[in-house]
């Protein structure tokens, strides 16, 4: 009997595929609504790819995972990926449906998953993964998150024992998942400009797990990623199984160094955590200068090592992948650049992290702060909290010429950007998106930001093109300041 419903909830499942194609609908998860409303268990039945590759934690999941299916691609190998970020049961199975025939046989030897920490409970009692890629675990929307350390202790309970494990050592609350598992630790050495105190709002990580005391850091990047230790009672976190070092960022390269004999807890030098005998080590080059991509590309490394590829062969894939331009665009339009940058709303760490980088870039800008709830305002009680935990005060910078605000939250952006030291002369409010690029200043050499949320992907894009194309109707069809035939 459940292989009959399966069947028949596969059936339907791949007609409204059909059906959205007909109406020109996305419905990046409406299969697997259609397949799992129809049979339960239908991942209990479906067939799966042999080698399963998850990607998980609280931000960069899928960038990592967009990433690795490429990096796969290099390498011959055609992956079944829910590359569109679909990563609860729904969109798991709606992946699956699109890897199988009407048979239910599966069309590929080879899984990249991307899959949200709290989804572990509904998924992995129906699949293990071989691999498992946690990126970092930190504060993200408290209404459904709560705080990180309920999602470390949600995903070891979930997460299969035969799953192989790679870990940031450099984050503690991250490191620390799934102890009985086989794990494999990542992170990056000492770089140029890291600090010893937290500069951040957030850090989720101040007391000692073992004795409660105070922790302290050799050194620090943000929040509560870098190297800690408690003065009192020894305490470190893990030593790195492969990670980088020597990061150049003026010629945008680094070095990856595999250690041999490092699975344990362990002293530190003020260098880094290098205590075992490096094995291999190869240069490879920087993809994007910001340190959280960094950390993305050094996760990709790690996983793809423990995978069973050599350094040669991951860098060979690495040539040619890039930041998926949903989360990270840039396009030049004569002297102007236009940036598009996913900042996650109710994600407290995620804006920080954004906000931070603009603030890192030299050159003038204006941004268009489009990152307002737009999804949650028929169906979410009013919560602002995340604002007084994200750091807006890295945008009180004298070359941030014009911040645009807009939606149900701008006036709310607003006000927390005043608290935050930003002057309010800078700050714009419109009631419709497409006003605020009408509010463009264009100066030359002008940096605009479009910022956006996790719900309003199609937004920033739109947004993004508007934009492109108003910059050259104001300056000339190529965007030069020159019409065309003159």
């Amino acid at each position: 009997m459940g292989r009959i419903r399966f069947y028949f909830a596969l059936w339907a499942a791949k007609l409204s595929v059909v059906a959205l194609k007909m109406t020109g609908h996305n419905g990046t998860n409406f299969p697997g609504v259609v397949a799992l409303r129809l049979c339960p268990d239908f991942l209990k039945y479906i067939q799966k790819p042999e080698r399963i590759i998850g990607v998980t934690g609280t931000n960069g999941k899928t960038t990592a995972t967009n990433m690795a299916r490429d990096m796969l691609a290099n390498m011959g190998v055609n992956a079944l990926c829910n590359s569109t970020g679909s990563n609860i049961a729904t969109g798991i199975s709606t992946a699956f449906i699109s890897g199988v025939g009407l048979s239910g046989k599966c069309r590929y030897d080879t899984a990249v998953l991307e899959i949200d920490e709290r989804s572990a409970k509904n998924l992995f009692p129906y699949f293990a993964p071989d691999y498992l890629l946690v990126m970092n675990l930190s504060r993200d929307s408290i209404m459904r998150n709560g705080h990180p350390e309920y999602i470390r202790d949600f995903l070891t309970t979930y997460i299969p024992k035969s799953t192989k494990v790679i870990l940031n050592a450099d984050d503690l609350i991250a490191s620390s998942v799934s102890p009985d598992n086989q794990r494999f630790f990542y992170g990056i050495s000492r770089m140029e400009g890291d600090r010893t105190e937290v500069p951040n709002l957030i850090s989720d990580l101040q007391i000692c797990p073992r004795c409660s005391g105070k922790l302290k850091y050799e050194y620090i990047r943000y929040s509560n990623i870098g190297r800690a230790y408690c003065p009192d009672c020894g305490y470190t976190a893990p030593e790195y199984d492969g990670g980088a070092s020597s990061v150049d960022l003026e010629n945008m390269k680094f070095r990856y160094t595999l250690y041999q004999g490092v699975h344990s807890q362990g002293a530190t030098t003020s260098d880094g955590p290098g205590a075992g005998e490096a094995v291999d080590s190869l240069e490879f080059p920087v993809m994007n200068a910001s340190v959280f991509n960094i950390y993305n590309q050094v996760a990709e490394i790690s996983l793809f090592h423990v995978m069973g590829y050599s350094l040669e062969e991951i860098r060979k894939a690495m040539d040619g992948v890039g930041i998926t331009k949903s989360r990270l665009g840039t396009e030049q339009v004569g002297d102007k650049t236009v940036i598009n940058f996913l900042c996650k709303e109710k994600n407290a760490y995620a804006a920080s992290r954004v906000f931070e980088r603009i603030h890192q870039i030299d050159g003038d800008k204006e941004i268009l702060m489009y990152n307002s709830c737009i999804g949650d305002t028929h169906h979410w009680s009013e919560n602002v909290c995340w604002m007084y935990d994200a750091d807006f005060e890295f945008l009180a910078d004298d070359r941030i010429k014009q911040i645009v605000v807009y939606g149900d939250r701008g006036l709310d952006l607003k006000f927390r950007m005043l608290l935050a030291g930003v002057d309010e002369s800078v700050i714009t409010y419109v009631e419709k998106p497409e006003e605020g690029i009408d509010k463009l200043k264009l100066f030359p050499n002008d940096n605009i930001y479009i910022l956006y949320g996790t719900d309003s992907f199609d937004l920033g894009m739109k947004t993004r093109r508007q934009v492109i194309d108003h910059i050259k109707a104001c300056e000339g069809n190529d965007g030069t300041g020159k019409e065309d035939g003159r």
